[in-house]
């Protein structure tokens, strides 16, 4: 399986140039105003995020629903950080939103390295005639304009470092065991936990399975999973980070 099919490269290069196009100019309309004023866009879309999702529980519920469709993916998570960063306004908003765009950006990050593992080139194709591959290209989608959004428009500016990189590791480790728990119960294939869709990798798992057996093969599995998430994702965040700090530089000249 590729990286990149003739599909991705077709819909998400244009649409990549289309998220940057709308981020400048919101940059230049409105991001030097409020903050309540330059989260509109971010609440707008945060809203969009649940509407969808909604839509794809329904439709799956009308199919006899497929537990593959319930929210224990790592996609899943921005139904909820994404509507929770755009309407929280406590004591703990920087470590809301430093959360939410660590997690942004290591699905941007993903998808500019392996699209395929996103979604694949049939579900671009079936855009237009299936819900449930709709919802899969536009969700991502949406969520990849939200961490431009929350870049350009300066949405979140990183403080105490040791606090958001703390919180980012336990939330994506809590992440981590939520998705193992019920990928092993309802055997389903929550953010890869169960088996691995990275073809060499999967024949590796399926390989060891032969020598060490099912349940200590699965334990490494789960294992290398948690350790490569939390890298992933801790490597977002610092990326995230560099992305801010270029752009703010770009605002003070």
């Amino acid at each position: 399986m590729g990286l990149w099919t003739t599909e991705h490269a077709i819909t998400l290069i244009p649409a990549l140039a289309v998220m940057i196009i709308i981020s400048v100019v919101l940059k230049i309309t409105i991001g030097k105003k409020d903050l309540k004023t330059r989260l509109i866009p971010i609440r707008i879309l945060a809203c969009i995020l649940v509407v969808l999702e909604i839509g794809k529980q329904l439709v799956s519920i009308s199919r006899g629903y497929d537990l593959y469709h319930l929210p224990f993916h790592f996609c899943s998570l921005f139904i909820f950080v994404v509507p929770f960063m755009a309407f929280y306004n406590g004591k703990h908003k920087n470590l809301v939103y430093g959360t939410t765009t660590a997690l942004c950006s290591a699905l941007f990050l993903l998808m500019l390295i392996y699209p395929n593992l996103i979604y694949s080139a049939g579900n671009i194709k079936e855009f237009f005639t299936n819900y449930i591959s709709f919802h899969t290209v536009a969700f991502h989608n949406i969520v990849m304009l939200e961490f431009l959004l929350i870049l350009f428009l300066g949405i979140h500016n990183p403080s105490d470092t040791k606090s958001e990189q703390k919180t980012v590791i336990i939330f994506t480790v809590c992440f981590c065991v939520v998705a193992a728990v019920m990928a092993q119960i309802l055997k389903t294939n929550y953010a890869n936990m169960y088996t691995c869709n990275v073809p060499f990798f999967e024949n590796i798992r399926l390989n060891l399975q032969g020598v060490l057996g099912y349940t200590v093969t699965q334990i490494i599995y789960v294992l290398i999973l948690f350790v490569l998430n939390i890298l992933f994702v801790y490597m977002a965040y610092w990326a995230a980070r560099l992305l801010n700090s270029l752009i703010n530089k770009t605002n003070t000249k």
